[in-house]
């Protein structure tokens, strides 16, 4: 046994990995670069804890997360351990959307998990803090976590504060900005109300303020107990987010002590808690996706079905934005999730007893903090007063999405719509016909080959969702795609419809005129054609080539699963 070998096999628990890297006297190299790089002969016996830091100048979602990242090392080094921050990428759905490049907008969940695993498994980390902002960085981060289940804390960059426009100071996010472009085009407003909007609704640092993907998905980790309580529910700025990093660090720590990996904790029961906060909020029909590749990930079977089951006994409570009146920052100010979770365990809504990343139950945190809402509060409903009686989020199939469908019904555009379809290939010439009046009242717009292998990518439809309602059309026309949607849509709108248009799934062979019902009750959506048509229509068509054959567009649509599979790419799912 040579003399590294005999070290590590000496070396305490809290080093089982990062041994390997620097332990024994032909470990000098690794040692001497990490001298360089600020490492004393006594921190070699430390453990090594990585920091995961999305920062970037690319969005106003990351543009924190350095300072964050470095409140992180401070609260791992003082609790005993090595601090070692490194980056991943990011990109900004809010700049992409409507663009080419938000193709790459889910591809970069795949990149920044498989770069966490990268980094954490070349270095020999012990274990790490990983911090996000956008939302492709959270179920990145989580599905890194779960794959190599090494002791890790996910800390949420927060969401921004409300933007202020117009005369009347009214309150503004993104959202208001891309349902200003409609309102443009409908001469509703003019060039310099649409320039004071879009000057003014992002203040600055921060993930989008609704409900919307990001504060969904920090939510829900949050109920997944990957988070500290309520780290899934605090504004980018203040000292709050400041300590829960700093409280981070030392909580990896404390999971090395205990022996607590990820895995102990992500369990089938962790992921229901998960679904419910979700569907209690209102949360983003992407959450569906993430959830299912971050439970892939850890080894744990979850599917679409789950979230009908789950969806048939939980209410949605909390009236936020896109749907309701209030911002992510609303809830911050008066108490977060964790009033709402201990609601939701009391009633038996929610497993009190998973274990979390403090080293506790789920109860006993809810038990320990004091948090309560103000009596007066109108943000989140009594159970007894629902703003809906069941989940938002309505699993779809039927004969145009066999293998399902996901939609946002809150029940405020109604539950049932039949209309004539009108057909894109394409998001930019759906969103080009609804700007030029091409798309009337009873349109349903089907906007396919923009599915995860399609597209590639699975793009977002913020853009063509936001300029029907400003163009006055929401409660008039209805719209699904085999591609996805922002938290920030609204509306009678469904994604996510599987099999997608470009290896032959039946919105493929949708015509112009085609009579479509979307039935959120009976949960099914159905193409008006006969079956013999139906069939004749399939067998003439044919696969398109792909759009991209080289780099990591083509790579993805080459390895790619469908969306009900969650849209991963590992070789193992069937």
């Amino acid at each position: 046994m040579s003399a590294r070998t005999k070290s590590a096999a000496k070396s305490d628990l809290h080093r089982k990995h990062s041994a390997i890297v620097v332990d024994g006297v032909e470990r000098a190299p690794s040692r001497a670069m990490l001298h360089a790089v600020g490492f004393s002969r006594a921190d070699f016996k430390k453990s090594l804890i990585g920091v995961a830091s999305t920062w970037s100048m690319v969005t106003p979602c990351n543009m924190h997360i350095d300072r964050l990242a470095k409140e992180a090392a401070k609260g791992i080094d003082a609790a005993g351990g090595k601090s070692m921050i490194f980056n991943t990428i990011t990109i900004s759905d809010g700049i992409s959307m409507g663009t080419e490049g938000m193709k790459y907008s889910l591809v970069s969940r795949e990149v920044i998990a498989d770069s966490i695993e990268t980094v954490v498994g070349c270095e020999g980390m012990d274990g790490y803090v990983a911090i996000g902002g956008c939302d492709k960085n959270m179920p990145g981060c989580i599905m890194a976590m779960a794959r190599l289940n090494r002791p890790s804390v996910f800390v949420y960059g927060g969401t921004i504060l409300p933007g202020c426009v117009g005369p009347e100071k009214k309150d503004a996010d993104i959202v208001t900005v891309f349902e200003a472009v409609g309102k443009h085009a409908n001469c509703q407003i003019n060039d310099k109300e649409l320039i004071d909007i879009e000057e003014h609704s992002i203040p600055g640092e921060g993930s989008c303020g609704g409900m919307y993907t990001a504060n969904t998905m920090a939510s829900a980790i949050e109920a997944l107990g990957m988070s500290l309580p309520n780290s899934g529910a605090q504004s980018a700025v203040g000292d709050d987010k400041l300590i829960d990093c700093f409280d981070a660090g030392a909580a990896v720590l404390n999971m090395i002590k205990l022996g607590i990996t990820p895995r102990d904790i992500m369990t089938k029961e962790a992921f229901e808690n998960a679904i419910t906060l979700i569907i209690t909020l209102g949360g983003s029909t992407n959450a569906v996706l993430h959830l299912i590749a971050m439970a892939h990930s850890a080894g744990v079977k979850l599917t679409i079905d789950d979230f009908t089951r789950i969806g048939k006994k939980t209410p949605v409570l909390a009236d936020l934005k896109p749907s309701g009146k209030y911002f992510m920052n609303d809830l911050v100010k008066i108490g977060g999730t964790v009033p709402l979770m201990r609601m939701l365990v009391e009633e038996g809504l929610m497993h009190g007893d998973c274990l979390t990343v403090t080293g506790r139950s789920m109860k006993e945190n809810l038990k320990k903090s004091k948090i309560v809402y103000p009596k007066d509060q109108t943000i989140v409903q009594p159970l007894d007063k629902p703003l809906k009686k069941d989940s938002h989020l309505v699993i779809f199939r039927g004969n145009l999405c066999a293998e399902g469908a996901v939609g946002k019904i809150s029940g405020k555009e109604g539950l049932l719509f039949s209309g004539k379809a009108i057909v894109f290939d394409s998001e930019e010439k759906a969103l080009q016909a609804i700007l030029n009046d091409k798309v009337k009242k009873g349109h349903v717009i089907v906007i396919r080959m923009e599915g995860p292998q399609g597209g590639p990518g699975m793009r977002e439809m913020l853009s063509p969702t936001s300029a029907i309602m400003g163009k006055g059309l929401g409660k008039d026309v209805a719209l699904i795609t085999d591609g996805r949607f922002s938290g920030g849509s609204h509306g009678f709108v469904v994604g996510h419809v599987t099999p997608e248009a470009y290896v032959g799934g039946t919105i493929a062979i949708v015509k112009n005129g085609d009579p479509i019902t979307i039935d959120a009750q009976k949960r099914e959506i159905t193409l008006g054609v006969p079956a013999k048509e139906i069939a004749a229509r399939l067998k003439a068509w044919k696969k398109p080539k792909p759009r991209y054959t080289r780099g990591i567009l083509a790579k993805y649509a080459a390895t790619v699963k469908n969306a009900s599979q969650g849209a991963v790419t590992d070789l193992d799912v069937v």
